[in-house]
C-alpha cells in the first residue's frame, strides 16, 4: 500500500548520500541509542541510563520506548527521568521492551532489547552489537551473596560453557557468537538476551 511505498522511499533517501562524504560515516544511522551500563538484563528496581548520540545537531531526538504494553511512549510520560541529554530509568518489569531515538521527522536510530527480571539470576551481557574482534565477557549475576557463583552458559539452548567464575569470556568474538544466551546456576535462571556480532567495516548485502 501506500503505506510500504513510502518506506522505501525514505529508506533509498537516508541511503544515498552525497557522494563528498566517506563511506563508513554515511552509512550509519543519524544517531545511535547509548545504554549505560551496556547490559541487555537488569534486576528489578535497578537503574539504566539511555542517550541519543547524534552525528550534528541533537535537538529534537528523544528516546521512545515500545515495552510489552505495546504503547510507543517517550522517556518523561509514564517513565524515566530525563537528566541532561540522557534518560535514567528506574526499571521495573514492565519496563523490559524494546528501546530507540527517533528524531521530530521520525528518522529512528538502533533499537536495543532491555530485559527487567525480578527473579534471582540476570545473565550480564551487551546490549549493544559488539564488533567482530571485540573482548566480550557475559556475566551470570545472582542478585545476593556472593553474586558470582558456578554457572553454565547456554547458547541457542545448547550448553556451551561452565564457568566456577560465574562468568565467561570470548577473547575475539566473531560473528557465529551471535545469539540467544541466557544462564544458570544454582540460585535459579537467567532470561534469554540476543547478542548481536557486527563485521568490523559495513559489507554490501
Amino acid at each position: 500500500g501506500s503505506g510500504e511505498l513510502s518506506l522505501s522511499l525514505s529508506l533509498s533517501l537516508s541511503l544515498s548520500p552525497p557522494a563528498s562524504l566517506s563511506p563508513p560515516a554515511s552509512l550509519s544511522p543519524p544517531a545511535s541509542l547509548s545504554v549505560s551500563p551496556d547490559r541487555a538484563q537488569f534486576f528489578e528496581f535497578e537503574s539504566v541510563s539511555l542517550s541519543c548520540e547524534v552525528q550534528g545537531n541533537s535537538a529534537g531526538w528523544r528516546v521512545v520506548r515500545n515495552a510489552e504494553r505495546g504503547n510507543h511512549t517517550e522517556c518523561n510520560t509514564d517513565w524515566g527521568k530525563p537528566q541532561g541529554s540522557s534518560c535514567i530509568v528506574s526499571l521495573i518489569p514492565s519496563d523490559s521492551g524494546e528501546y530507540w531515538c527517533e528524531s521530530g521527522s521520525g528518522e529512528h536510530s538502533n533499537a536495543v532489547n532491555i530485559t527487567v527480571h525480578d527473579g534471582a539470576v540476570i545473565l550480564e551481557s551487551p546490549a549493544l552489537p559488539v564488533t567482530e574482534g571485540d573482548y566480550v565477557t557475559l556475566r551470570c549475576r545472582y542478585q545476593g551473596t556472593p553474586s558470582d557463583l558456578t554457572a553454565d552458559f547456554y547458547k541457542d539452548g545448547s550448553l556451551i560453557r561452565a564457568e566456577s567464575s560465574g562468568e565467561m569470556t570470548i577473547p575475539a568474538v566473531s560473528k557465529s557468537d551471535e545469539g540467544l544466551y541466557k544462564c544458570t546456576n544454582s540460585e535459579g535462571e537467567s532470561p534469554e538476551s540476543w547478542m548481536t556480532v557486527t563485521g568490523d567495516r559495513v559489507e554490501e548485502e
